[in-house]
């Protein structure tokens, strides 16, 4: 059965999209955070659908409110298998991922993560991440990487100011760490005292353990700079606990089982 969590009056539920018509529901949720209001570029987005040739090699995890049946919030999984069949991961379009390929263990990418404006809660952000961990675990997976987006609407600043933060304590070992193909332009930014306001996914991964793998890439088309992560299952497990599981009521195991790898 799947994950369920309330918010405020929402009942939410974390699942996997199996039907045509629940996978149509992730793009077109997709088209609406990153075209309608991302303003992304996306030469496959058509007729209200955000996809592209690395869709039908993904399993696709999705937050559903139980109530109305709409998808609030969705990602996808390319494992390692899958990959193979796809030329590689989304992410090496973006870096130079050499290091990846020796890394010991099984390795899934997420992408394309979203969540609806109205649903944009911890809730939401704690149901999805309960999925990808419980993925993880069943199917024995070592490494989770992805890119974690930054705007760059105010010409790279906050996008550089984060990069060079999170550089001094979230570095990935050098062995691990990654080369952009189309690097954030330089901008010299003030070495401001304080936290950093990270976007908030990005600061999920940060607070489950994640480490960036160096420079950010810019990505043109979704008007974004994007960090390389790199997530170890290790890392994932005791902080997942702290930071979702224990700040949540009980709730039943994901039925990841049956989900091919």
């Amino acid at each position: 059965m799947p994950a369920e969590n309330t918010d405020g009056s929402r009942r939410l539920a974390v699942t996997f999209a199996i039907t045509a018509a629940e996978r149509e529901a992730c793009y077109r949720l997709r088209y609406r955070v990153f075209v309608e209001e991302m303003g992304a570029r996306v030469p496959e987005a058509d007729e209200g659908l955000e996809l592209d040739r690395f869709d039908p090699y993904c399993h696709h995890l999705m937050v559903r409110d139980t109530h109305s049946g709409a998808v609030v919030a969705c990602t996808r999984i390319l494992t390692d298998t899958q990959a193979c069949l796809t030329g590689g991961f989304y992410s090496a379009q973006e870096f130079e991922l050499d290091a990846i390929a020796r890394l010991p263990g099984r390795v899934m990418e997420i992408g394309r993560t979203c969540v609806a404006p109205e649903a944009r809660s911890g809730a939401t952000i704690a149901l999805l991440w309960s999925g990808l961990a419980r993925f993880m675990e069943t199917n024995r997976f070592g490494f989770l990487i992805g890119c974690a987006s930054i705007p760059v609407n105010d010409g790279g600043v906050a996008a550089g100011r984060i990069a060079t933060g999170l550089s001094r304590r979230h570095l990935a070992p050098e062995g691990r760490r990654v080369t952009p193909r189309h690097p954030l332009p330089y901008v010299d930014v003030e070495d401001e005292p304080g936290e950093l306001r990270l976007p908030p996914l990005l600061k999920a991964y940060m607070r489950l353990g994640a480490k960036i793998g160096g420079e950010p890439c810019l990505d043109e088309a979704f008007g974004c700079a994007d960090l390389f992560i790199l997530l170890e299952s290790r890392d994932l497990q005791g902080r997942y606990q702290r930071h979702f599981v224990e700040r949540r009521r009980p709730e039943t195991a994901l039925a990841s089982e049956s989900i091919a790898a």
